[in-house]
């Protein structure tokens, strides 16, 4: 089994280690916290487990548009499409590309390091740009777990012919509805993420990437900011 991230790794235990006390402390709710941490545990393990592997998915967002995550495995590389720009993460840059008024520029930056996965930084930087990330998910769940006052109901699903495990969350800080499949992809998602609605919905999921899926988008103009080699 592939090494499970920090962030997430470290975001279970405490979720887990926080329930625990819970339900020691009121017995009468053990079933019920349990159930969340096993749940948690299992969607945070899920999403982890897919950040080593390779995968292509497509999702689709209100108004007709689309937005898409390619991941490759060897050699280590992410990236993330949408209408107004384009983030790739790589062992050789991070270069995030932006389209204003027809024309898109991309600036090329340093690498970080990465552990073999390049969707860990993809991720903290599509955050950024105010898109829907796993990891983000993963905290909203996180703290619906530990709201004794919330309402968290799972459901099974198929999604684009993968199985799913949803949950319909329903706080007063407020709701969300979430689905992951058991390849590890974020199958939909629908709620308040930093305080702006957003919505979306696995359209299509292959194991595979395109050959121009790391490219830069057609006749962008590039900012090149790493430093030279001799």
């Amino acid at each position: 089994m592939p090494a499970v991230s920090t962030t997430l790794r470290v975001l279970a235990v405490s979720v887990i280690a926080s329930l625990t006390v819970t339900g020691c402390q009121t017995l009468d709710d053990t079933g019920r916290t349990l159930g969340r941490s096993d749940l948690i545990n299992d969607l945070a393990t899920r999403l982890d487990e897919s950040l080593v592997q390779t995968w292509t998915a497509e999702y689709r967002l209100p108004g007709g548009r689309t937005t898409t995550i390619a991941q490759e495995k060897k050699p280590a590389r992410s990236a993330y499409t949408w209408a107004a720009g384009k983030i790739t993460v790589s062992e050789q840059a991070i270069t995030r590309c932006e389209t204003t008024a027809g024309r898109t520029t991309c600036t090329v930056e340093p690498p970080v390091l990465m552990s073999g996965k390049a969707a860990v930084p993809l991720f903290a930087e599509a955050r950024k740009a105010g898109l829907v990330t796993p990891p983000a998910v993963i905290r909203l769940l996180t703290e619906a777990a530990l709201d004794p006052q919330a309402q968290v109901k799972q459901t099974d699903t198929t999604i684009v012919g993968h199985h799913a495990t949803c949950v319909a969350v329903r706080r007063s800080t407020g709701n969300f509805d979430a689905c992951v499949t058991t390849d590890g992809v974020l199958g939909s998602f629908t709620g308040v993420l930093d305080g702006q609605p957003v919505e979306l919905a696995l359209e299509r999921f292959t194991d595979s990437v395109t050959s121009t899926a790391f490219d830069l988008p057609a006749g962008a103009g590039v900012t090149d900011r790493r430093p030279a080699t001799s």
